[in-house]
């Protein structure tokens, strides 16, 4: 159990995770029925670290592969407290080293294709790995081409900081290399993309940096959309803590405030409009897909891959799950919350087919939090099942929840202290971390 602030709150830990709960005679039989199967698993992120914590720790024989090329994972979610200046880059860094400890096999190496017909997964500079089930967990890719002008080569003077790591700190360093009275703009990417309320965030935190560090500079937000998540509280705060720094363009019927064209070597942002930004820092978030290697392994329709909304299974390819942003998952959103939620179900799943153990119920839940200012968050969710809409069976959403405009300070504050409870529950969680090393507040230093 973890403790913020000295206060541990079982109720909320228990709703933020979500976990699939295995009974321990469940447990018991697929250890035993399940010691000489396979699983493999893409991809090291919330989803594809969970599944293998979930699994093995449920199923101690079983054998577990994990393929990650990064020896250490910085989150994309919670990078934004780090661009504000509220949390050091190695709060939101972590080592597989828990997992290896368990006793999963982490293959640091890039996965390069799959044979479905033999099961076998290709890795760089490696013998195929054979599995029973696979899970593939890509997270997310970039349409780099569809602005003009805007590179993978060009992310490193106009960074997206749409995944973590380096992005993110290139970001920061931008900020902190700006002279006071320069511009910061953000370009917002088209829907569907990783964390619906992430850019908006973003804009608050940077904006509350720059009336710490820069108070001369301004903000401006270029959407290509017409409406956004959490769209009335975020308004709200922009009004109430950074009128005078965040100007909000939204497209509208008259002017598409998407971004047509960037020069690297200038700063210059032009929209699809004819408007022209010289950015002294531009935060150039392209539209996304999902990862790479889902794309070239044939589990993709169009930019996301299909899955079966009561497993995730893929709907291209047998024995194959897949998992978090690369999924269409139509009411759920792409988030840290949904892909470790979607992970335990998935490890249920798992378990079902290799043992003929109780398959777990096809719920789902997510919870978004968003950070206005120290002490103020607001947080969006819902529960998600399959059903029927528009013609076709999908995941719908259940049930939702959202922050209001005009709430009291006590309840944001309480979101605030939630978030923090949630963050550190779900990395200790999905990296096997031992109980001792989760005691730390995420906010203990400013980065």
């Amino acid at each position: 159990m973890t403790q913020i602030d000295g206060h541990i709150d079982r109720r909320q830990f228990a709703l933020a995770l979500a976990a699939v709960p295995l009974s321990l005679s469940a447990a018991a039989r697929a250890a035993r029925a399940a010691a000489k199967a396979r699983v493999v698993i893409v991809g090291g992120g919330p989803a594809g670290a969970t599944v293998a914590v979930t699994l093995k720790r449920a199923s101690p024989d079983l054998d577990v592969t994990l393929i990650e090329p990064q020896t250490q994972y910085t989150s994309c979610f919670y990078s934004n407290h780090f661009i504000g200046g509220f949390m050091p880059i190695t709060r939101i860094t972590n080592t597989y080293d828990g997992l290896t400890a368990l006793g999963i096999n982490v293959v640091h190496a890039h996965a390069t294709g799959f044979d479905a017909a033999k099961r076998e997964v290709a890795i760089e500079k490696g013998a195929n790995l054979r599995y029973d089930r696979l899970v593939v967990a890509p997270g997310i890719g970039f349409k780099y081409g569809a602005i003009e002008g805007y590179s993978e080569a060009a992310s490193y003077f106009m960074p997206h900081a749409w995944s973590g790591g380096r992005q993110s700190k290139l970001l920061r360093e931008r900020l902190d290399d700006m002279e006071d009275g320069g511009l910061v703009v953000i370009a917002a990417p088209r829907n569907p993309y990783r964390c619906p309320p992430g850019p908006y965030e973003r804009a608050c935190l940077i904006a509350n940096y720059l009336q710490r560090e820069k108070p001369k500079s301004k903000l401006v937000i270029l959407d290509p959309k017409m409406a956004f998540s959490k769209q009335a509280v975020f308004e709200e705060a922009f009004a109430k803590y950074y009128k005078d720094i965040i100007e909000l363009r939204l497209t509208n019927d008259i002017d598409d405030m998407s971004v047509a064209r960037v020069d690297p070597k200038t700063g210059e942002v032009v929209t699809k409009s004819g408007e022209t930004f010289k950015a002294a820092v531009a935060n150039i978030i392209p539209d996304q897909t999902a990862g790479a290697i889902a794309l070239s392994s044939g589990l993709a329709e169009g930019d996301w891959c299909p899955i079966v909304p009561e497993t995730f299974r893929s709907a291209k390819m047998d024995n194959v799950y897949v998992v978090g942003d690369a999924t269409i998952a139509n009411d759920m959103p792409k988030s840290a919350f949904s892909a470790s939620n979607q992970a335990r179900a998935v490890a249920g799943q798992i378990l079902a087919d290799l043992t003929g153990a109780e398959r777990p119920p096809a719920a789902y839940r997510n919870t978004c939090w968003s950070m206005l200012t120290p002490g103020d968050s607001v947080k969006i969710g819902a529960d998600y099942a399959p059903g029927d809409a528009k013609g076709k069976h999908i995941l719908v959403a259940k049930d939702p929840f959202i922050s209001k405009p005009g709430e009291t300070a006590e309840l944001r504050k309480e979101n605030y202290e939630e978030s923090l409870a949630w963050y550190e529950t779900l990395t200790a969680d999905m990296f096997a971390k031992t109980a001792s090393a989760t005691g730390k507040h995420p906010h203990a230093g400013r980065g």
